[in-house]
């Protein structure tokens, strides 16, 4: 029973065929119809949300910085639809995997430390040793510089995945109390319909938050190294 739990961090196959596929097509096949919106209010809607989230990313980073603008944009829309993806029927998120987030993470953090050390290295190695630190501190405070450096994309992965998995075990174990209960216990099995459903709308919400603080302490990084 507990490690059914777990079955939605696998890929669902019907005929053999992964599910995930046509889950992934989805916004290939919006794209390609996106000349049927350009005169809505759905895409003037769209343009002035993705217009204020950039506005606001670039807002902390200065004017050599904001031409990352449309590949951090780029980032988080990616994440935001592979996180939503596991609120949909018979597919699973693939950013609930360790591995994927590590792919996502570590290049793009790699990213921001190669253009600090490209464009000005001496003020990116700098970074590893404050100024002002008593001599006898300095070869202990560069090891723990060091450390807290490397271990960035770590946090960047871990965090996604976390935050993900735990929403998704908690609305798995609350809708098999809805199931379990149903029969014995009608009004709290009611109580705890109502609650799933706050918990979707919560895991949504975590959904695009997560997205947009993955790409915020990206541009947090780059502020450092441009």
């Amino acid at each position: 029973m507990t490690l059914s739990f777990f079955d939605q961090f696998s890929i669902p196959y019907i005929l053999w065929i992964p599910l995930i596929i046509p889950a992934l097509l989805i916004p290939t096949i919006l794209i390609f119809m996106t000349n049927r919106f350009m005169k809505t209010r759905y895409l003037t809607i769209q343009y002035w949300i993705v217009n204020n989230i950039t506005k606001q990313l670039m807002l902390p980073i200065n004017t050599p910085g904001l031409k990352w603008a449309s590949t951090f944009i780029t980032i988080m829309l990616l994440i935001i639809t592979l996180n939503t993806l596991g609120l949909l029927p018979y597919t699973f998120t693939p950013t609930t995997q360790l591995s994927m987030n590590m792919a996502l993470a570590v290049p793009t953090w790699l990213m921001t430390i190669m253009t600090g050390l490209r464009n000005q290295p001496t003020t990116s190695l700098g970074h590893l040793l404050p100024e002002g630190t008593p001599t006898p501190l300095i070869p202990m405070l560069i090891i723990i510089e060091t450390i807290s450096l490397f271990i960035r994309p770590v946090a960047l992965g871990v965090r996604l995945t976390a935050n993900l998995t735990a929403g998704h075990l908690l609305m798995q174990l609350t809708s098999t109390a809805v199931l379990v209960i149903s029969n014995i216990m009608p009004m709290t099995s009611l109580l705890t319909t109502i609650l799933l459903i706050l918990l979707t709308f919560l895991e949504m919400a975590v959904a695009l938050i997560q997205a947009y603080v993955f790409v915020l302490l990206l541009t947090l990084y780059l502020q450092e190294n441009i």
